[in-house]
Order: structure tokens, then sequence, then C-alpha cells
């Protein structure tokens, strides 16, 4: 990692260490800065910006562990290694503990320095590359959102373009939006166009998965808080609702937002104040909210996994998105979609579907749903080298049978209900082990206990073709 443009600040206050710390790292390819306290080590942090500084604890002018919070609160993402005297070696572990990347007790050997330097380094690099990866996704994951939600529609069914009827009329007031629907369904994709198509949609979209962090952790993601507030608050951090001033904030799952929290939030949608942890200090709040759940809304108010008062405040406008296998129609359209997308990214020609293959995705129940379908495609694209999908290209799943797959929904969705006869109760159980088998009679009548030729009879009897 060793590169002239690896700018190393030494902060301490005994010259002859200084001055040899900096004819080594010379020797071996940095650019030094030295500094003999702490303010003009701060003053060249501000105006150098190095990756890295070897920081003395004991110095003239300040505390070494104060000064090392003050680099860190300056730039968070600099790395700092500790140069400490035996009787400081508590106060080095402390600075661990502080952000620092590793102490060296002085004297130390300019081999373990020079090594600990660029690991140090490397550890910087890696942290940064990660960092402007990160960007980089995001401002396509962006730019991605805003070109579907802009875009012509590609759902096709007469529900989903009821659906975005509504999201044309209510799409410049800022009502807030409930999206009910199974998961999978794409309710984050609504939810992309309701920003999109709102006047908000030139600031942030903000997005919380209140089903992601653990109930401890998810009231500091969305209110922020300030340094110390709790274990491990080390920095500031200004919260999801900061981050959406302006534009719109999307809580995925809200029924699995805590309760307590629900009320704390259910506040500031009233009064469009609230504070960070830890802190007395009001901050004004200006942000639309949409939320979705993928629990049937009576169960959620029933178990009380979502306050009735935070429901009617949500519920302005309410969409729900029904699942793929009711809107057959934007299958193919999904798919196409899917295609493209996935060609792109792997950098290969837009592959065609062969027809039998094609069919087996429009009979497919996707019990999970256009995240399903998504993932189908990805599959399929990833396998195929010929520039064809065959059914050989499809997930396991969707290669069987569709009188297999129908066994997994429910008496409901497969159109039965109340009690039923034991010819429906054994045709039902040979179809599950038929499935659970892909198709193997063999294996189906050993699941079964019975021999093969009364498995084969007993298809014949209940018109089982596979």
């Amino acid at each position: 990692m060793k590169s002239e443009n690896h700018r190393i600040l030494i902060i301490d206050d005994e010259r002859p260490i200084l001055m040899t710390l900096e004819a080594l790292l010379q020797r071996h390819g940095y650019r030094v800065d030295t500094a003999p306290n702490a303010s003009q080590g701060l003053k060249l942090l501000k105006s150098k910006s190095p990756p890295l500084v070897l920081l003395d604890l004991q110095l003239p002018d300040a505390d070494g562990l104060e000064t090392l919070d003050r680099i860190k609160a300056e730039l968070p993402g600099i790395q700092v290694i500790i140069l400490t005297a035996h009787d400081s070696l508590n106060n080095a572990i402390e600075s661990i503990k502080r952000g620092a990347y590793h102490f060296i007790s002085k004297p130390y050997a300019p081999e373990e320095l020079l090594s600990l330097i660029e690991k140090a380094l490397e550890k910087q690099f890696l942290l940064r590359e990660a960092a402007q990866l990160r960007e980089r996704t995001q401002q396509l994951e962006k730019r991605l959102e805003m070109a579907q939600a802009q875009a012509p529609p590609i759902f096709k069914s007469k529900p989903m373009r009821q659906i975005e009827e509504l999201i044309d009329a209510m799409g410049p007031s800022d009502a807030n939006v409930l999206i009910l629907g199974e998961s999978g369904v794409g309710k984050e994709i609504v939810a992309n166009v309701i920003h999109a198509r709102s006047r908000r949609a030139g600031k942030p979209m903000v997005k919380l998965n209140c089903a992601a962090f653990p109930q401890t952790m998810i009231e500091g993601e969305l209110f922020g808080y300030v340094k110390g507030a709790f274990t491990g608050a080390v920095n500031d951090f200004p919260g999801m609702i900061a981050a959406a001033d302006g534009g719109t904030l999307f809580l995925d799952e809200i029924s699995d937002m805590p309760a307590d929290l629900q009320t704390r939030f259910l506040r500031v949608l009233q009064e469009h104040e609230y504070r960070h942890l830890g802190s007395t200090e009001i901050l004004k709040a200006d942000f639309r909210v949409i939320a979705s759940t993928n629990r049937p809304i009576a169960q959620a108010l029933s178990e009380n996994r979502l306050r009735s008062d935070l429901y009617y405040r949500l519920n302005t406008f309410q969409l729900e998105v029904p699942p793929l296998r009711e809107r057959k129609e934007d299958i193919p359209p999904l798919i196409a979609l899917f295609l493209r997308q996935f060609s792109q990214q792997l950098g290969k020609s837009e592959p065609d579907i062969a027809p039998e293959a094609f069919q087996k995705l429009l009979d497919y129940a996707w019990p999970g749903n256009v995240r399903e379908l998504q993932n189908a495609i990805e599959y399929a694209v990833v396998l195929t080298r010929q520039d064809l999908i065959g059914v050989k290209e499809l997930p396991a799943e969707i290669q069987l049978p569709v009188v297999l797959q129908q066994t997994g929904r429910s008496p409901v969705a497969a159109g039965r209900t109340g009690v039923q006869s034991l010819d429906d109760v054994e045709r039902n159980t040979i179809l599950q082990a038929l499935a659970e088998c892909h198709g193997n009679k063999k294996k189906a009548a050993e699941l079964l206990g019975i021999q093969r030729p009364t498995l084969y009879n007993k298809m014949k009897r209940y018109a089982i073709e596979i």
C-alpha cells in the first residue's frame, strides 16, 4: 500500500522521535507532515486530510484521548495509530475502544511500525473503496427506481392499472399512503412510483425496513441519536427522519415496528417535530409517509401489531397490491423487464424463452410473487448458454407438472372449502408425495408405504398424469 499519495501525519512533542519517524517514513515513500502538539496537529488535519495519523498520547497542550476523539469527529474514517509509553498502556487500550486502529509501545522496532502502518492504510483503502462502491450502487439504484417509476407502466392487469390511476390522482398531494399485499408482490415498486410522481420527487426517498432491525436499534435508526446517548453511540447519527426531510419516508413492514415506538412516531406525524435520542433539542420534520405491511389489516389490529390510531393516521389512501397469481397478465412484461436487467448486469445478450418454458412460467402459481419471478429469471439467465431459455434452465419447482405445483396452495386458493371427502384426501396425499419426490413414482410409493403397482392404480383412478 506504499505510495506517494499516502500522506501520514505525526503528532508527537518529542522532537528526536518526530525527526526519526519522519526520516523513516520518507525513506519508504510516504509523504509526512509533523506537529509537536495537538493544536498544530488538528490544523494540519483539516488542511491535509491524511488517511493515517500517528498520535502520541502525552501531549503538552491536550489530553491524548480527547485529541483522538476530535480527530475521529473531524474525519470519522481516518486511521489512527497510538504511540504510547509503557506507563500509558491502559490509555492505549482505551483508545482502541474510541476508534483507534492500533497502538505501539515506545521504543518500537521500525519493521513492526512499518508493518502496522501498511495494514492500517490497507484497511483505509478498503473502507474507502467500500464507501465509494456503496455510493455508486445507491446512485444506480436511485436512477433505476426513478427510471422505472417514470417509464411507461409495465403492468397490464386491470387491478394494477387501477392502482396507477389512483397514484396519478394522489401524486401531487402529501397524503400518507398504506400499501397492503403479500410478501414479494411489489409494494416497494409501488412506493417508488408514488414518490417519483409526487411534488417531492426531487428530494430523497428514505427506506426503513421495520422487520430488519432489532427493537433496540430501530428507534435510533429512525430518530437518530447524539454521541453518548447509549453504549456504542460513538458519533452523532442524524437518523432516517432527518434524511427524509423534504422527501418521502418509506416504512416497510410497519406492523413489525415496536408498539411504544409506534406511539412516538404517531406524535411526529401529528406535530411534525421530533428529538434525537439523548438530546432535548426539538427538530422540525417535513416528510411524506408511505408505509406497507404484508399482514392482513384486521389481523394486525386484532393482534396489536399495528396501533389503531397510527393505522388511521397512515390510511389516508390504501392500496392493495394483488398477488401475482391473480394477475397473470403482468407476468409477460415483468419477464421482459427482468430478462433485460439481468442480461445487462451479466454482460450477456438477451436470451429468448422457448414456448414450453414460457408456458411453465405462465402456469406456475408464484407463491413468492414478483420477487420469486425475478429470482427465477435471474437463475435462468445465469444458466443459459445458447441464448435460449428452456425448461431445464428454470428452477426445479417451476419445472414440475402443474398438478403437482397446485398441492402447495391453500384450500381456499385451490377453490375448495369445508370438509374434504376421503377420495379428495387420498388424491391430495398422493399429489403431495409426488411433489415432494419431484415426480419420482418409486420414491413416492416408498414415501406412502405402498407398492408401485398400487400407486399406478390409484393415479389412474384419480386421473393423475405426470
